[in-house]
């Protein structure tokens, strides 16, 4: 008799366990943290996504984002590069350069953040930053933008999906702001160092793209995605233009040679955008990381599901 007592308070004892094991990870499999520089997204014991905004000179950014399998495929201020950090939104306002690091170049200066939460599914995480951009030599505002980081797990792909969404207005005593850029400025990507070699590229309309010099290209498509090992791991990263966003499909900037680059850009070099007071301009994108190889099948689902989730 007391042998079966045993067994049964041990039956209980683990159907308890269990319990509240899955409670908790229903309840909230996801959490932030913000320390003094950084703001982190963690799932289970794992770090998914880390947001630097403090003690950036010229930028906040992305600094790491990490696959399902818990693989990072940022490469964050390389020698070769050190203002390319990882990944990064930088474009040129009434003259002043957001993008290179040298010859006063504008600053991103971070204000504040809200709205930091949990999604009430337990599947994503999402903060706002409000920054100023700002000349360096007047010190004046040229821009202010809310930028919202959304980064999810969805339980029907096999991926992690970071979303970025930004909107910029004129501040107050201006008329205008006209943005310009290089034909790679705008939401850009620097990939882990592994990743420079063997890569391939591909987009959702299949074409090369036209030649801009060595083997940069540019070509305007719903998504663009970079398969390649890193760290001898294969994965597949893809970038998404939403149908909202002005002067879609995005116009992709790839690049090989000497390392890997992807950017998601407006078109500046070639037309330069003028953002009026009263009408800001919104902007949204998103990058989606998987183990292994997918095929494009794969990519256009999770983009669809995107573009119908925001």
């Amino acid at each position: 008799m007391e042998k079966f007592k045993s067994i049964a308070i041990i039956f209980l004892l683990i159907v308890g366990f269990l319990a509240v094991s899955n409670t908790t990870f229903a309840k909230n499999p996801m959490r932030i943290t913000t320390e003094e520089n950084v703001v982190s997204v963690h799932t289970d014991q794992r770090v998914l996504l880390r947001y630097c905004y403090e003690n950036v000179p010229f930028k906040p950014y992305v600094q790491q984002l990490f696959s399902p399998r818990g693989v990072n495929v940022l490469r964050d201020a390389p020698s070769d590069h050190q203002h390319h950090h990882a990944l990064m939104f930088a474009i040129a306002v009434d003259g002043v350069n957001f993008w290179e690091e040298q010859q006063a170049p504008g600053r991103q200066a971070h204000r504040s953040f809200s709205n930091i939460r949990i999604d009430k599914r337990g599947d994503g995480a999402s903060f706002t930053e409000q920054l100023g951009w700002v000349n360096p030599r007047s010190q004046e505002l040229l821009l202010k933008e809310h930028r919202t980081i959304k980064v999810y797990q969805p339980k029907d792909f096999e991926a992690t999906v970071l979303s970025w969404q930004s909107s910029f207005a004129v501040p107050s005593g201006k008329k205008s702001v006209t943005l310009t850029g290089s034909h790679y400025f705008g939401l850009g990507m620097r990939f882990l160092k592994s990743m420079d070699t063997g890569g391939q590229f591909r987009n959702a309309e299949g074409k090369i793209g036209e030649v801009v010099r060595g083997d940069e290209r540019l070509v305007r498509a719903d998504w663009c995605a970079y398969t390649a090992k890193a760290n001898g791991k294969v994965v597949t990263v893809a970038m998404f233009g939403h149908p909202d966003n002005l002067r879609h499909p995005t116009q992709w900037f790839t690049m090989t040679k000497s390392f890997a680059y992807l950017s998601a850009t407006l078109n500046l070099h070639r037309e330069p955008l003028k953002v009026l007071s009263g009408k800001p301009l919104a902007l949204c994108y998103a990058v989606a990381v998987w183990d292994n190889r997918v095929e494009n099948e794969q990519i256009e689902n999770v983009y669809k599901w995107w573009v119908n989730s925001k």
